[in-house]
């Protein structure tokens, strides 16, 4: 089963992590100030994540792809990992296309 996992950090600040059925984090959120903003963030990945045109992909300095998942507004929800491909990037939003909309959240 994926979850998303919330957790608060020694700044006081929430994150989420959003993990795959295998337990590997495919997607990482910026910081929020309060648990409710971070599960809105949560709500906005769920929302979003199905539509491509919320994805931004991207290639680093070092040439490794990731992509970031977008709100409507245009601010970042969500990051991946590094891949070392552009087929490894597009399979990791397929990832997070299959895994989001099913995702329970679990508190840390």
């Amino acid at each position: 089963m994926s979850i998303f996992e919330l957790k608060r950090n020694e700044d006081d600040a929430y994150h989420f992590t959003l993990k795959a059925n295998n337990g590997q984090v495919i997607l990482s959120s910026e910081s929020y100030t309060s648990k409710n903003e971070a599960k809105a963030g949560i709500a906005a990945v769920q929302e979003q994540a199905q539509s491509d045109t919320r994805y931004e992909r991207k290639t680093a300095k070092n040439g490794n792809f990731f992509f970031n998942v977008k709100a409507t507004n245009g601010q970042v929800i969500g990051s991946s990992q590094m891949y070392s491909s552009e087929s490894g990037m597009e399979n990791g939003i397929k990832s997070v296309k299959e895994n989001v909309l099913d995702a329970k959240i679990t508190e840390l």
